[in-house]
């Protein structure tokens, strides 16, 4: 999503990007609905890629065309082959299982970029193995290099769960400090990331965040009249917010109003634990799951939503992490009830523009009290929210603050 912005607005800018993708990939996701975004002159190179996914799917019971299940998201208990799958994921695929990949577009792109100048070479990651790519071409071709990290690399919060040995552990961080150091510059989405990128030998790193499309909003629907609590995105263990359960719980056993108003919608890849969870405390009844929706929908749940519900990972790297949909929910303009560090990268843009409140995973007190709050003002009709300074936050905003990087490096 962060990419296809930035193509289509790049022209604006004086800028014409060629993507290089693979052309039979394993994603872990499909929404066609999206092709409506690419420009019509955008010229896409596809090569084909060798992935061992499909081995893995074989030996899991996954048909050959389903999709890939989201990181350590869990429809079920995790059996023998899945735990094995990780680690040798983790210590054999390094960067990651995209690795077969970098040698055949090193030499193909090589000799593409000589007979087709580019003014600069951009590899975005994960794929960490994307960010190889470019270091390969950086070594026989004198291009400008810019890594974006739209996640981190071994400060990602599912790296310890890779089972790594120290040899792998090792070979993780050299790539990264190998890719950090050799770029012309790297940008991340947010400015926790940044500092710890600075911390570890970037010398020219930038913050260019996420955001949202104003050709992407749609208009408020008051089709709903439930009290309904949207979450957009996968949700894996580190996700759930079991204290904000809990109070949804007592407060549908002491209230009848709630309990007949509240709906808990849930869209994306839901781990097994997090439905017991909720299931435990007695919220069943006011449950509706989806699965991955295509891009619009999401967009049109989140305008139908009364409240929506961000989770961020209970895990070290908690502070930096800022995904896509926190911006569109900001974009929505509803009142955002966010659960996660309250010093974190997230906290601050909260804050920052008045759209909701970042409260502490065991912080009952607050949570209940936040919660009560929402839905009296849901009751009296005044849960619109003045939300302020979010421009900034505009897909071509930042893709004009992408542009000026560009035009500083080629002078």
């Amino acid at each position: 999503m962060r990419w296809l912005k930035f193509s289509k607005y790049l022209y604006e800018f004086g800028w014409v990007p060629t993507i290089y993708t693979p052309e039979n990939p394993e994603p872990q996701a499909y929404d066609p609905s999206l092709l409506a975004e690419i420009p019509d002159n955008l010229q896409v190179i596809k090569r084909k890629i060798r992935e061992p996914y499909k081995i893995f799917k074989i030996l899991s019971g996954k048909k050959v065309g389903e999709p890939l299940t989201v990181s350590f998201v869990s429809e079920k208990k995790e059996g023998w082959i899945s735990k094995l799958w990780i680690w040798i994921r983790g210590n054999f695929f390094i960067p990651d299982a995209r690795k077969f990949w970098i040698k055949p577009s090193v030499r193909f792109l090589n000799r593409y970029l000589e007979i087709n100048p580019h003014h600069i070479v951009v590899s975005t990651g994960p794929p960490h193995s994307m960010h190889l790519i470019a270091l390969g071409l950086r070594k026989r071709l004198n291009i400008p290099w810019v890594a974006d990290f739209r996640d981190p690399w071994t400060n990602i919060d599912f790296y310890r769960e890779l089972k790594l040995t120290s040899l792998a552990d090792r070979r993780h961080h050299t790539l990264e400090r190998k890719v950090l150091t050799s770029a012309d510059a790297v940008i991340t989405i947010g400015p926790t990331l940044a500092s710890e990128f600075k911390e570890m030998g970037c010398k020219n790193v930038h913050t260019i965040t996420n955001g949202f499309d104003h050709s992407d909003q749609i208009p408020p629907s008051d089709k709903s009249k439930e009290f309904s609590i949207l979450h957009i995105g996968s949700m894996p263990p580190t996700r759930n917010p079991e204290t904000l359960w809990s109070v949804l719980g007592e407060m549908t056993r002491i209230n009848p109003e709630f309990r007949s108003d509240l709906i808990l919608h849930l869209v994306g890849n839901i781990d097994y634990r997090i439905i017991r969870s909720i299931e435990e405390n007695g919220l069943a009844p006011n449950l509706i799951k989806k699965p991955h929706v295509p891009h619009h929908d999401v967009l049109s749940y989140i305008m139908e939503s009364s409240v929506l519900l961000l989770v961020i990972n209970n895990t070290s790297n908690a502070k930096g992490i800022l995904t896509n949909k926190f911006f569109e929910y900001l974009a929505a303009r509803k009142p955002i009830l966010a659960i996660g560090p309250a010093d974190g990268d997230a906290a601050d843009i909260l804050r920052q523009t008045g759209a909701g409140l970042m409260l502490d995973f065991n912080d009952r007190e607050g949570i209940e009290n936040y919660v009560q709050d929402l839905y009296n003002r849901f009751r009296s009709g005044s849960l619109q929210k003045d939300i302020r300074n979010i421009e900034q936050f505009s897909r071509r905003n930042l893709t004009s603050s992408l542009a000026r990087l560009f035009d500083t490096l080629i002078s």
